[in-house]
């Protein structure tokens, strides 16, 4: 069995709705996961947008949600979430702040990669690491990885 992530809020490959961004609500879909490999001691989610600042002309990749040490028996999390599982920490974003910021492309559609791991080990606090910092401390310990990718176009 493969580590498996979705949302009910958008399918894999398909527009994320404007509640989840800038243009609406800006607050984080709910997400579910499957398939958490045995021997896993945290999960982590990275969610980037590898088509900033234009999906013509990209420049970076803007880093929208850092999250790690999620307890492997956590299967997901709510639309909204306020309160992470227990032990869970957050990293900063491109804003230079914790917590979920929803996509908000300046031109084009975009893509919105939710990114979750499967860690064979529980990471220290990193201090609301970068997503650099986070895939530094991760490498080496990845059992297992799943995309659910999103779209997002603003609308006028």
């Amino acid at each position: 069995m493969s580590l498996i992530l979705t949302s009910v809020a958008f399918a894999h490959l398909a527009a994320i709705p404007a509640h989840y961004t800038c243009q609406g609500a800006d607050v984080s879909p709910p997400l579910s996961w499957s398939g958490v490999p045995a021997g896993t001691k945290s999960l982590a989610l990275i969610v980037d947008d590898p088509d900033a600042p234009d999906p013509a002309a990209p420049k970076m990749t803007w880093v929208h949600w850092v999250l790690y040490n999620i307890p492997p028996t956590v299967t997901g999390l709510p639309e909204a979430v306020k309160t992470l599982p227990p032990g869970t920490f957050e990293g900063l974003n491109d804003w230079q702040r914790t917590g979920y910021g929803g996509p908000c492309p300046p031109i084009g559609r975009h893509r919105y990669f939710h990114k979750l791991y499967a860690l064979d080990v529980v990471l220290p606090d990193l201090k609301h690491p970068t997503k650099a910092q986070l895939e530094k401390a991760m490498a080496g310990h990845i059992l297992a990885e799943a995309q659910l990718v999103g779209t997002y176009q603003k609308h006028p």
